[in-house]
C-alpha cells in the first residue's frame, strides 16, 4: 500500500481518511502529504497548515472584552485560560469598510460582509449584490487543490439566500461570510449530518444514499464497511498509533451518536432537499460544539486545510434561556446603559468564548504528523466586524489569533497593534498560508507587528 492509499479507507458509499500517523509515513518521506512543499499551505516543515475564520455577532461589552498590558485574560476570555499560551489578542485592527458612509442604515449586514473581504458591500435588497473575494476563499482558489474538499463553510445559524435582512441590504452579505467572487457568496452548512456526510460520503449519489440507509437501518457506522482494511492498517501501526487511531475511530463513532441523538431522518439526506429542522441540535451551544467538531475532523483527516464557522450573523436577536437571558441578543447591545443588560451581553459574549475554548481545548490535544498538536499548526481567527454593539463602532475589533503557524506566530501576548485595517492581518495570513501578495480588501500592507 502507498502512502495516499494508507490516508483512505474506501467502502461503498463511504471513505474515510485517516489521521496523520507517523507509522504509515515512509522514512525518507518529509511530510505525510504527497506533492506538499513548504509554503504551498504547510508549515516550514512541510506539515499541513490549517486556517480557519469564527465569526461572533453583534461586537462585544467593551468593559470585559480586551485583557491587561500583561496579558490577564479579562472576564468575556477567562474561559480560554487554559489555553492562553497558543493565542493571541490583537488590539487596533479597524473595518472601515463596515461604516455607514454614504449608505445610511444596515450596519449589520454590512460588517458581516467586510469581516473576511475587506470590502464594502453594494447596498442592495436585489440579485446585483456586489462584495469582493473572502480571505478563506483567495487561499482555496490557490492551494484548496491539494485536498479533498477546497474548503469547509459552516455555521450554526439558520440559512438565507435572499430577501431584504437589513435597511436595504440583501440577506446574502448578513448570512454569509465566505466569497468565491464578488458577486458569488459561499452558502455555508448548518445541518451536521450533511457536514458529516460529505466528510465521509464517497462514491456516486446512489451508493452513497444506499450506504446511508443501510447504517440507519441496521444502526452500523461508515468504520463497519471499511473495516477489512481497517485490520490491514492497524496491523502496520506501532503500539501509540495504533492507540491514537483507536481514539479517532472512537470520535467518530461518538459522533454518529451525536447525530443520531439530534436527529429523525426518515430519507438519506440530498444536496437539493431541505433537511428537517430536527436534524439540528436544539441546545445552541450543542450545534456550535458539533459543528466546531466537525472543522476538527476535516483537519484531523487533512480533508480540508481552510474552513470558516458563522456562529450567529451580526444583528442576531437571540436568547439564552440557558443562561437566564430571555431579552434578544440584538436588543440589550442597544441598551446596556442599563447595567443588568451591559452584564447580560457581557455573560453572552463568555458564552461564546467557551465554545471556542473548548474548541481550542481539543485542537491541542490533537497531536499532528510533526509531533506538534493541531492548533500548533493552525492560524485560527475568532472575532468580528463590530467593536461595540452599541455604537456600531468598527475600529478596535475584538480579535483572537490562535494557533502557532508551526511556530511562525508569536503567542500568548495582548499586541495593541498601530491603527490599522483588519485586512493587513489577512496580508500576513495569505503570505503565511504560501499565497504572496501585498494587498487584500482595503489593506495597507502586511501586519509588520505580527511576527
Amino acid at each position: 500500500m502507498k502512502i495516499n492509499r494508507r490516508r483512505l479507507l474506501k467502502g461503498t458509499g463511504v471513505t474515510v481518511a485517516l489521521p496523520a500517523l507517523s507509522s504509515l509515513i515512509p522514512r525518507h518521506a518529509s511530510a505525510e502529504i504527497p506533492n506538499s512543499r513548504p509554503g504551498q499551505a504547510t508549515t516550514a516543515n512541510g506539515t499541513p497548515l490549517r486556517m480557519a475564520f469564527m465569526s461572533i455577532p453583534n461586537g462585544v461589552q467593551q468593559d470585559h472584552w480586551f485583557p491587561t498590558d500583561q496579558f490577564e485574560l479579562s472576564e468575556t476570555l477567562q474561559p480560554l485560560q487554559s489555553v492562553k499560551e497558543h493565542f493571541q489578542v490583537i488590539g487596533g485592527l479597524d473595518h472601515f469598510n463596515a461604516t455607514s458612509g454614504a449608505d445610511g442604515g444596515g450596519d449589520h449586514a454590512r460588517a458581516n460582509a467586510t469581516f473576511l473581504t475587506g470590502m464594502r458591500a453594494r447596498k442592495t435588497a436585489g440579485s446585483d449584490i456586489h462584495l469582493g473575494v473572502s480571505i478563506d476563499q483567495r487561499a482555496a482558489q490557490i492551494w484548496g487543490h491539494q485536498t479533498r474538499l477546497p474548503s469547509l463553510e459552516l455555521t450554526s445559524d439558520v440559512i438565507r439566500k435572499s430577501g431584504n435582512c437589513d435597511s436595504g441590504y440583501a440577506c446574502a452579505y448578513q448570512y454569509n461570510i465566505s466569497w468565491s467572487s464578488s458577486t458569488t457568496p459561499v452558502a455555508a452548512e448548518s445541518r451536521p449530518r450533511q457536514v458529516f456526510e460529505r466528510l465521509f460520503g464517497s462514491g456516486t449519489r446512489k451508493q452513497r444514499q444506499q450506504n446511508y440507509l443501510m447504517r440507519q437501518a441496521s444502526d452500523r457506522s461508515v468504520l463497519d464497511f471499511v473495516m477489512e482494511e481497517t485490520r490491514s492498517v492497524e496491523k502496520q501501526l506501532g503500539a501509540y498509533d495504533r492507540s491514537k487511531f483507536e481514539q479517532y475511530t472512537e470520535v467518530i463513532r461518538e459522533m454518529e451518536r451525536r447525530l443520531k441523538a439530534a436527529e429523525r431522518f426518515r430519507r438519506p439526506p440530498t444536496t437539493d432537499a431541505a433537511t428537517p429542522a430536527a436534524s439540528i441540535p436544539q441546545d445552541f451551544a450543542e450545534h456550535m460544539d458539533m459543528m466546531y467538531d466537525m472543522l476538527i475532523l476535516a483537519f484531523q483527516t487533512d480533508a480540508t486545510r481552510i474552513g470558516t464557522l458563522l456562529l450567529a450573523h451580526d444583528g442576531s436577536n437571540r436568547s439564552f434561556p440557558s443562561l437566564g437571558i430571555a431579552e434578544g441578543h440584538h436588543y440589550m447591545t442597544h441598551n446596556q446603559r442599563k447595567p443588568e443588560f451591559a452584564k447580560k451581553v457581557a455573560a453572552i459574549d463568555r458564552y461564546y468564548a467557551q465554545s471556542f475554548a473548548r474548541f481550542l481545548e481539543r485542537m491541542e490535544q490533537i497531536q499532528d504528523i510533526d509531533g506538534n498538536s493541531l492548533l500548533h499548526n493552525s492560524m485560527i481567527v475568532y472575532g468580528g466586524a463590530i467593536a461595540d454593539g452599541n455604537r456600531h463602532t468598527h475600529d478596535n475589533l475584538p480579535v483572537v489569533l490562535a494557533g502557532h503557524a508551526g511556530g511562525a506566530l508569536q503567542t500568548g501576548r495582548y499586541l495593541q497593534a498601530a491603527k490599522q485595517p483588519m485586512s493587513n492581518l489577512f496580508v500576513s495570513m495569505l503570505n503565511q498560508f504560501g499565497v504572496q501578495t501585498d494587498r487584500f480588501g482595503d489593506s495597507t500592507g502586511p501586519l509588520s507587528e505580527l511576527t
